[in-house]
C-alpha cells in the first residue's frame, strides 16, 4: 500500500466554481487541474498569470506539487477558485504570510454572483422596449 504523502488544502469559490488545491511540500512544481497539466487546462494566458498569482507573491513558486480538482461555472470562474483556494493552502504552509496576501487582495473572495432574473424582463435588468403607439 502507497504511503499516506501529507499535504496543506485550500478551497476556494467564485461565482459557481468550487476549487479543492492541495500543495505537497518538496515537489518540482508539477501544476495538475482535474488530472490535467496547467496549460492544457487553461489555455487562456491570463487565467494561468492570475491563479499563479499566490505562489509568486509569496516567493513559493516551484517548491511544491500543486493538485487542484475544480468543478462549475466557466474557465474564467474556475480560475478565480483556484487562485483564492492556492492563497488559504499557502496559509497552511506559513501563516506569516497571512499580510502579504492580504495586502495584495488575495484572500478576499470575490462575492459578485449573476443577478437573478425579475418577472417582466428579458434578463435581470433588460426591460422590453417601449413603444409609444
Amino acid at each position: 500500500m502507497a504511503e499516506q504523502q501529507q499535504y496543506y488544502e485550500g478551497v476556494g469559490r467564485r461565482k459557481e466554481a468550487t476549487a479543492r488545491v492541495r500543495l505537497y511540500p518538496g515537489g518540482d512544481g508539477k501544476f495538475i487541474v482535474n488530472d490535467r497539466p496547467l496549460q492544457e487546462y487553461f489555455v487562456r494566458e491570463m487565467d494561468v498569470m492570475r491563479l499563479m498569482e499566490p505562489l509568486k507573491v509569496a516567493g513559493m513558486d516551484g517548491r511544491f506539487n500543486v493538485s487542484v480538482q475544480v468543478k462549475g461555472g466557466g474557465i474564467s470562474g474556475q480560475a478565480g477558485a483556484v487562485r483564492l483556494g492556492l492563497a488559504r493552502a499557502l496559509l497552511q504552509v506559513d501563516p506569516q504570510l497571512r499580510a502579504l496576501l492580504r495586502q495584495k487582495g488575495l484572500l478576499t473572495c470575490d462575492a459578485r454572483v449573476k443577478e437573478r432574473k425579475k418577472p417582466g424582463l428579458k434578463r435581470a435588468r433588460k426591460a422590453p422596449q417601449y413603444t409609444k403607439r
